[in-house]
């Protein structure tokens, strides 16, 4: 049935009537909250609340648009608005890397955190000019749909398949290892437990209504998102400056900061733990080098130590101390390596002045900062590149309308993560504020009850030492994770308990909202461009549209139980998929966009150079990697090509990419005339 001019105004103004009340609902649940936090109401129950409600919303979402017609399920009946694409599309790449990771990159690294704020901001200006409007204009369902059509034939499609697989699951399993962290820290709910709860309203929505729900549902989402996110940054922003403008109270924190970090550089007790660390680091290092004789030396020492408290009647907490070293001691001379190079990078990194936060490149030999420039220029480009090659963001250009609508619906994306962006850079430092002038500096024995709350989720996220006894706490005892900085913001700040709540549910809406795209992509392309287009191509729509729901579920539950087993180095990989869709998605759709003579042998063998280059470079160059499958020591050692680290390996794939299929394109026969006549219509202007 045409959905008409009509039929599309309608549409529009029960959306709009929809999502008021929606979010007019939503301030109601918060205001009661606050209400019945002041009246005395438990602190876990205010998580209980929030983590209901919400995944309730989503699921009844779900519920409401369940569907099995292919268009719908696919692709929403390409009937959203651009400015409600725009929002889905933000909630979907507003990961929980995003939400919570920038402004704790920010926080860690100062200024040389920007460039993902800039890397990931660009790569959507390029997906407006170089791809969105193009692949709305195609029409059809995936991205390996159209490299299918466009080089001709099963090979290019496969390749596509392929990669969205390797880009998206490990994207997948980040999502939902951030949902256990905050279920478990909203609820206090086993880490394992909460993956599955979540999981669950996840699935509903996914599982019924595929795009369609999906859709509508991460409208939603990106509502509670910029709610979580903007209601602490400007309470926060009125309690430091009386002004509540983060921009403005951030640029009078950052002052009191420079002066706060040039105090702590030059107080002795910081020196002191920061050679305390490194002593402990020298003493890792020793053990490693002396392996495996090391092995068995330090744990006999450990159990001489144990009888020696024994025998002298020690306090029971020193010989409780002994008895857990020597339970997780590490049960063989590989484990011990590993454990052994872990904590000497650890304590080697604790050791290490801290960076001035609004100092570029404040290294002091000159190759150290065109080593920070290389890697900050490098890392910008990557992640454009990156961003513009992700399939699930790429997804989205097939649900609008129109190409027009595909092109607007890019600028409100741009508009709606800019509104989450821009305060990132002010809530850092207003953070950092807060640690280095509350926290540093004061008695062990006065530590704010945010301090163990957080160090019992994960001692990764936050872990504070008296290392030299003083009972004072110095910065450099502070290990403080990136992810805890905006989860634990509200509690850092002094803000009621609800907004902490509130900050939660905005984090594990952006996991949901991701985790959901990412799902939908991996099931799309197992169900439609593999065992339909490839294996079965006489399945039916319903039929189809079953076989991507069954595969949803698999993917799903696989995806869950390796996040359950808490994978080391999973930012890591993460941050490898966007190297991943650079090297590969990136330069096959720009050239079978812009280039007629860009065949099938030229996009696979492109595909396949760029993807070997990148993973050869993330081998060779990251420590864990190189460790586990060249058996090379981490303490040799990196050879890093330009000083670039392998975070932003797509760097060197994505151009070898361009030249290799540019290069076998010109030296095999050139497409057909019917894919040059595809070209010429997908690069004809809107419909």
């Amino acid at each position: 049935m045409p959905f008409g001019a009509e039929s599309q105004t309608a549409f529009k103004v029960g959306l709009r009537r929809t999502y008021v009340l929606y979010t007019a609902g939503f301030i109601a649940l918060i205001g009661v909250l606050a209400l019945m936090e002041v009246l005395g109401m438990p602190r876990n129950w205010i998580g209980y609340v929030f983590l209901l409600v919400t995944v309730c919303l989503y699921a009844g979402i779900g519920i409401l648009c369940r569907t099995s017609d292919p268009e719908e399920y696919y692709v929403a009946g390409r009937r959203v608005p651009a400015v409600y694409n725009g929002m889905a599309t933000a909630a979907d790449w507003m990961s929980v890397a995003s939400f919570i990771g920038v402004a704790g990159t920010l926080y860690l690294t100062g200024y040389g955190g920007l460039a993902y704020i800039m890397g990931w901001t660009g790569g959507y200006v390029l997906v407006a000019l170089l791809l969105a409007p193009y692949l709305r204009k195609f029409g059809r369902y995936t991205i390996p749909d159209f490299l299918g059509a466009r080089y001709g034939g099963d090979l290019p499609r496969l390749a596509g398949v392929a990669c969205a697989v390797l880009c998206s699951f490990t994207y997948l399993v980040a999502q939902i290892y951030g949902v256990g962290i905050i279920t478990t820290r909203m609820t206090g709910i086993s880490f394992e437990l909460g993956i599955f709860v979540a999981l669950g309203g996840m699935l509903v929505c996914s599982f019924l209504g595929g795009m369609r729900a999906v859709t509508w549902t991460q409208v939603g989402q990106y509502i509670i998102m910029v709610i979580a996110y903007l209601v602490p940054v400007f309470w926060l922003s009125a309690k430091h400056a009386d002004i509540p403008v983060p921009q403005w109270s951030a640029s009078i924190a950052l002052e009191e900061v420079t002066q706060r970090e040039r105090e702590l550089d030059l107080d002795p007790a910081e020196r002191a733990v920061r050679a305390m660390w490194q002593l402990r680091a020298d003493e890792m290092q020793a053990r490693v080098q002396a392996l495996p004789a090391s092995w068995t030396q330090e744990r006999t020492r450990l159990r001489e130590r144990l009888d020696g408290l024994k025998e002298a009647e020690a306090p029971m907490v020193d010989i409780r101390t002994l008895e857990r070293e020597l339970s997780i001691y590490p049960a063989s001379v590989e484990a011990a390596r590993i454990a052994w190079s872990q904590a000497r990078d650890s304590y080697a990194a604790q050791a290490a002045p801290a960076m001035p936060h609004a100092e570029p490149y404040p290294k002091p030999t000159p190759e150290e900062q065109a080593n920070l420039r290389n890697n900050f220029i490098a890392l910008v480009l990557c992640l454009m590149l990156g961003t513009a090659g992700m399939p699930h963001i790429l997804m989205r250009s097939y649900t609008t309308p129109s190409v027009s609508d595909a092109r607007m619906s890019v600028f409100w994306s741009l508009a709606f993560i800019l509104l989450l962006y821009f305060m990132a850079p002010a809530l850092a430092v207003l953070v950092k504020h807060e640690v280095l002038i509350q926290l540093v500096g004061s008695s062990f024995a006065d530590l704010p009850s945010w301090v163990g709350a957080w160090s019992a989720v994960d001692p990764h996220l936050l872990e504070i030492v008296d290392l030299n006894r003083d009972g004072i706490v110095q910065r450099a005892e502070i290990k403080m994770g990136g992810d805890v900085v905006v989860l634990a913001m509200p509690e850092i700040g002094g803000l009621p308990y609800v907004i902490s709540g509130l900050v939660a549910a905005g984090a594990l809406a952006a996991a949901l909202s991701t985790a959901d795209g990412l799902l939908l992509t991996l099931s799309n392309s197992l169900s439609h461009d593999t065992w339909f287009r490839v294996m079965s191509p006489r399945m039916s729509g319903a039929r189809r549209v079953l076989v991507s729901k069954i595969l949803l579920l698999g993917v799903a539950f696989c995806a869950a139980w390796v996040a359950a087993r808490k994978p080391a180095d999973i930012l890591f990989m993460v941050t490898a998929s966007f190297s991943f869709a650079a090297c590969t998605f990136f330069p096959a759709l720009v050239m079978g966009v812009f280039w007629k003579r860009a065949n099938r042998w030229g996009a696979a063998s492109g595909i396949l150079a760029g993807l070997a280059v990148t993973t050869w470079y993330m081998a060779r160059t990251e420590p864990w990697l190189r460790e586990l499958l060249f058996g090379i020591a981490r303490t040799e050692p990196v050879s890093l090509w330009w000083g670039i680290q392998p975070i932003a390996a797509g760097i060197f794939g994505a151009p070898v990419a361009f030249a290799v299929t540019v290069v076998v394109s010109l030296l095999t026969p050139r497409p057909d005339a019917a894919t040059r006549q595809l070209v010429d219509f997908v690069r004809r202007g809107d419909e």
